[in-house]
C-alpha cells in the first residue's frame, strides 16, 4: 500500500481542521456585542482565565522538564547501554506531546471567554442565533483538538516510525492532561461550591447574582476545568487511542511484511476528523428549538458520514472487512453509553425526576437517590465496553496469530477503540459549548439583559449539562477501550523485548490471576482511582473552605454590598487567587500518587504484577469514573429541574435539598470523574514505557 500519499491526505485533512477552525473562529468574534457590563464582566473571566492557565502552565513545565529528563536518561533504555539517538527521540517526542496538550487548552480557553459574550448578546436575537454562536465557539476547539492530535501522531510516525517515540508523544499528552484536568477540576469546584453553598443556601441569591464575590470565579472555572481541562483530556484519549493501535500495527507488519495495519489506523483516524468537519458544518436547531436534538443529531450525522466514509475506504484500498467491524463496533457502542447517560441525567427522564421528588424530603434522601441512580447508570456503559472489546477480538482473531505478542484480536480492540474516538471532534464541539452557554447565562444576567434572555440561556445551558454528562460518559467509554488497548500494547512491548534481548523466558499470552504476584497487582491498581479521586475531592474540600470564609469576609467587611448598593462591587479577584493558589497546591499530590504507585508496583513485582494493576486499575477506575460522571450531572440537572418550577420550584425545601446535592456532585462530574480515566491511560503508559526495565528489574 502507498504509504507516502495516505500519510499526505491525512496531514492536509488535520490542515483542513485548522482551517476551518479558524473561519470558525472569525465567525464568533464577528458577531456584535455592544453591552459595556458585559464586556466588563467577560473581560474579568477572561483575565482569570489565562491568568491561571499561564501559572498552572509554568508549574506543568517544571514537571514535564524532569520527566523529560528522566526519559531521556533512561528510556527506552539507560543512556550508557542504548541507542542515546534513540532516548533523545522519545524525549523530544514526549515535549512534543506536552506542548501539543497545553496549545490545545490554550486555543480552547481564548475562544470560550470570546464566545461566551457573543453567546449572551445573541440570546437577545432568539435562541437559533444564540445556539450557533455557542455551539461554533465549542467546535473551533474540536478541529483545533483533533487537528493537531492527528498531525502530531503522524508527524512521530513518518519522522520516526517507532513505538517508543509513539508511546512518549502520548505520554506528554497524557500526563499534561492529567494535571490539567485535576488542576482545572479543583478551580472549577471550589468556585461552584463555594458560590452555591453561600448564595443560594444561606442567603437565596439567584444563580450568577453579581453581589456574590465567587460568581466570576465560578464563570472562569467553567472555562479551565470543562474547556482546557476537557479539551486537553480527550486530546489525550484520541493520541492514546492511536497510538496503542499503532504500536500493535507496527509489530504486526513487521512479522507480516506489510504496512497495511498500520495504514488502516491512519486512513480510519484521518476520516473520522473528515467526518467531524461535516458534521460540524451542518449542525443546526431545527424548527422545534431544542438545542438537545441539534446537538445529538449532528452527533448521528457524523457517525453516518463515519460509517460511510470508512466503508468506501476499506473497499478502495482493499483494507480487511474485520477491521471496519471493529471500528464500527467501537463507533455504535460510544453512542449507546452516550444514550444510557443521557436517560440518567436528562431531566425530562425519570432517574432526574425522581431525584427531584425525593429532594422534597430533605438533603439526605437527594443523596441516597442520586448515589442509587449514579451506581445503577454504570451497567450499560460497562457492558457496552465488555462487549464492544469481546466482539471486536472474535472478530478479528481468525485474522492471523500472534506476531511479538500483538495480535490481530488485540489489534481488533484497539481498532474499536479508534472507532469510538473517530468522531471525537464532534464530542469536543458538543463538550466545549457546555461551559460557554454556562457562562453566556451569568453573563445575561448580570449584564441586565432580561427575563427573556436569561431563559433562552437557560435552555441552552440545560442542554449543555446534558450533553456534558453524554460527552463525559462517551469519553470514559473510549478510555475504556483504549486502556485495553494499551494493556495489549503493553503484552506487545513486554515480547518484543524478550525477542530482542533472547531472554529465557516464555512470551506472555495473558495474566493468570491465581498467580499471586499478579493478584497483588490487581488488588493495589482497583485502590488506586479510590485514592486518587479522594485526593482531588479533598483539595476541592479544603479550597472551597478558605472561599467560603472570604465570601463572608466581604459580606462582613464591605459596605453595602450585601444589599446590592450601586457602585458596591465585590473583591472578585480574592475569590479567583484562592481558587487559582488552592488548585496550584493540589493538582501535584494527586498526579504523582498515579504514578509513583505504578513504579514501586513494577519494581516489586514485575511484568506480571504490572499485568494485574493495569487490570485492577481498568476495571476499578471505569466503575468509579461512570458512576461519578452521571450521579454529578443527575444531582445538576435536578436542581435545574426543581428551579424551572417543579417539586415547589426555587428557595422551596426540594430546592435547598437539590443545592446541596449539586455541590456534592459537582466534585465528582468535573474533578474526580473525569480525571480517573486520564490517570488510568497515565499508568498505562507508565508501564508500556517502563516495561523492559520491569522485566529485568523488580524483587519478585
Amino acid at each position: 500500500m502507498r504509504e507516502v500519499p495516505i500519510l499526505v491526505v491525512s496531514i492536509a485533512i488535520s490542515l483542513c481542521a485548522f482551517a476551518f477552525a479558524s473561519w470558525l473562529f472569525v465567525w464568533v468574534k464577528r458577531q456584535p456585542s455592544s453591552n459595556d457590563k458585559i464586556a466588563k464582566v467577560g473581560g474579568y473571566i477572561q483575565k482569570g482565565a489565562n491568568t491561571f492557565l499561564s501559572k498552572e502552565y509554568a508549574v506543568l513545565a517544571k514537571f514535564a522538564g524532569i520527566a523529560a529528563l528522566l526519559i531521556l536518561i533512561f528510556l527506552p533504555k539507560a543512556i550508557w547501554k542504548g541507542n542515546v539517538g534513540e532516548n533523545i527521540i522519545v524525549a523530544l517526542s514526549y515535549i512534543f506531546g506536552t506542548v501539543f496538550s497545553a496549545i490545545a487548552g490554550k486555543v480552547g480557553i481564548m475562544v470560550a471567554t470570546i464566545a461566551n459574550m457573543k453567546t449572551a448578546e445573541a440570546a437577545q436575537k432568539g435562541i437559533k442565533p444564540s445556539f450557533l454562536c455557542g455551539f461554533r465557539g465549542g467546535a473551533v476547539m474540536g478541529m483545533a483538538v483533533v487537528g493537531s492530535s492527528l498531525l502530531g501522531v503522524i508527524l512521530i510516525f513518518w519522522i520516526v516510525g517507532q513505538s517508543h517515540a509513539l508511546l512518549g508523544f502520548s505520554f506528554g499528552a497524557s500526563s499534561l492532561a492529567l494535571f490539567a484536568k485535576a488542576g482545572g477540576g479543583i478551580f472549577t469546584k471550589t468556585a461552584d461550591i463555594s458560590a452555591d453553598l453561600v448564595g443560594k443556601v444561606e442567603l437565596g441569591f439567584p444563580e450568577d447574582d453579581p453581589r456574590n464575590p465567587a460568581v466570576i470565579a465560578d464563570n472562569v472555572g467553567d472555562n479551565v476545568g470543562d474547556v482546557a481541562g476537557m479539551g486537553a483530556d480527550l486530546f489525550d484519549s484520541h493520541v492514546a487511542s492511536m497510538s496503542a493501535a499503532l504500536v500493535m500495527a507496527i509489530n504486526l507488519d513487521k512479522v507480516l511484511n506489510s504496512n497495511k495495519n498500520v495504514m488502516t489506523v491512519i486512513i480510519y483516524a484521518a476520516l473520522g476528523l473528515l467526518a467531524s468537519i461535516i458534521g460540524v458544518a451542518t449542525a443546526r436547531m431545527g424548527k422545534n428549538n431544542q438545542p438537545t436534538a441539534a446537538l445529538n443529531s449532528s452527533t448521528y450525522v457524523t457517525t453516518g458520514v463515519y460509517a460511510l466514509l470508512t466503508v468506501l475506504a476499506t473497499w478502495v484500498f482493499a483494507l480487511e472487512w474485520r477491521i471496519w467491524f471493529a471500528a464500527i463496533i467501537g463507533l455504535f457502542v460510544g453512542v449507546i453509553i452516550g444514550i444510557a447517560s443521557d436517560y440518567f441525567t436528562n431531566d425530562t427522564r425519570k432517574p432526574v425526576q425522581e431525584v427531584s421528588k425525593a429532594s422534597e424530603s430533605g438533603p439526605a434522601f437527594t443523596i441516597l437517590s442520586g448515589v442509587s441512580y449514579g451506581f445503577l447508570s454504570t451497567l450499560p456503559a460497562m457492558v457496552g465496553i465488555a462487549v464492544s472489546a469481546l466482539l471486536a477480538f472474535v472478530i478479528t482473531k481468525p485474522l492471523g496469530g500472534v506476531a511479538l505478542g500483538a495480535d490481530f484480536g488485540m489489534f481488533g480492540i484497539s481498532m474499536a477503540a479508534v472507532g469510538m474516538l473517530s468522531i471525537v471532534g464532534m464530542i469536543i464541539s458538543n463538550d466545549a459549548y457546555g461551559p460557554i452557554v454556562d457562562n453566556a447565562r451569568g453573563l445575561a444576567e448580570m449584564g441586565g439583559l432580561g427575563e427573556e434572555v436569561i431563559e433562552i440561556t437557560d435552555t441552552l445551558d440545560s442542554a449543555g449539562n446534558t450533553v456534558k454528562a453524554v460527552t463525559k460518559g462517551f469519553a470514559i467509554g473510549a478510555a475504556g477501550l483504549t486502556v485495553i488497548a494499551l494493556l495489549g500494547a503493553f503484552l506487545s512491548e513486554v515480547n518484543t523485548a524478550i525477542v530482542e534481548k533472547n531472554l529465557s523466558i516464555a512470551k506472555f499470552t495473558g495474566f493468570d490471576i491465581m498467580d499471586p504476584v499478579v493478584f497483588f497487582g490487581l488488588l493495589v491498581g482497583a485502590a488506586v482511582p479510590a485514592v486518587f479521586s479522594a485526593l482531588l475531592m479533598l483539595g476541592v474540600d479544603r479550597n472551597a473552605q478558605r472561599m467560603v470564609a472570604e465570601i463572608h469576609r466581604q459580606f462582613e467587611e464591605i459596605p453595602g454590598l450585601l444589599e446590592g448598593k450601586e457602585d458596591v462591587i465585590p473583591e472578585y479577584e480574592k475569590c479567583i487567587a484562592i481558587a487559582t493558589k488552592g488548585a496550584l497546591r493540589e493538582l501535584v499530590p494527586a498526579g504523582l500518587f498515579a504514578i509513583v504507585i505504578t513504579l514501586i508496583v513494577g519494581f516489586i513485582g514485575g511484568v506480571k504484577a504490572i499485568g494485574g494493576f493495569l487490570a485492577g486499575n481498568i476495571v476499578s477506575g471505569l466503575l468509579l469514573a461512570l458512576f461519578m460522571s452521571n450521579a454529578g450531572g443527575l444531582w445538576d440537572n435536578a436542581k435545574k429541574y426543581v428551579e424551572a418550577g417543579n417539586n415547589g420550584g426555587k428557595g422551596s425545601t426540594a430546592h435547598k435539598s437539590a443545592v446541596v446535592g449539586d455541590t456534592v456532585g459537582d466534585p465528582f462530574k468535573d474533578t474526580a470523574g473525569p480525571s480517573i480515566n486520564t490517570q488510568i491511560t497515565v499508568v498505562s503508559l507508565v508501564a508500556t514505557l517502563l516495561s523492559t526495565i520491569f522485566l529485568t528489574l523488580s524483587i519478585f
